[in-house]
């Protein structure tokens, strides 16, 4: 018998993934990681809870004085935002969120 493929809606907005060598590597490691955090607290609506930071293996960019992220509509296309500093945190997670737009 076959099974049928479930799908789930999860109660919490989609995971925002960090390269954990680059966030290591950064000189604003700790101000980035906390900027993302507390952008994401601040960003759950309509009942859902925030999203989670993943640390994860190296994506292959290695920028020279940024962190790579990616995740939500971002991840969907294979694209990547780098950030370098807290102050920048907020239009990251908008451009993760609604994806990149196409530079003409």
């Amino acid at each position: 018998m076959k099974k049928n493929i479930v799908v789930l809606h999860p109660r919490r907005e989609p995971p925002v993934l960090v390269c954990r060598k680059c966030l290591k590597r950064s000189d604003d490691a700790k101000g980035i990681g906390r900027a993302l955090k507390s952008e994401m607290k601040r960003r759950a609506s309509g009942g859902l809870k925030p999203a989670r930071l993943i640390k994860t293996s190296c994506f292959g960019i290695c920028p020279k004085r940024a962190v790579v992220t990616t995740g939500g509509a971002a991840a969907g296309n294979g694209d990547y935002v780098l950030i370098s500093s807290g102050v920048q945190v907020a239009e990251a997670l908008d451009r993760l969120r609604d994806g990149i737009p196409p530079t003409s």
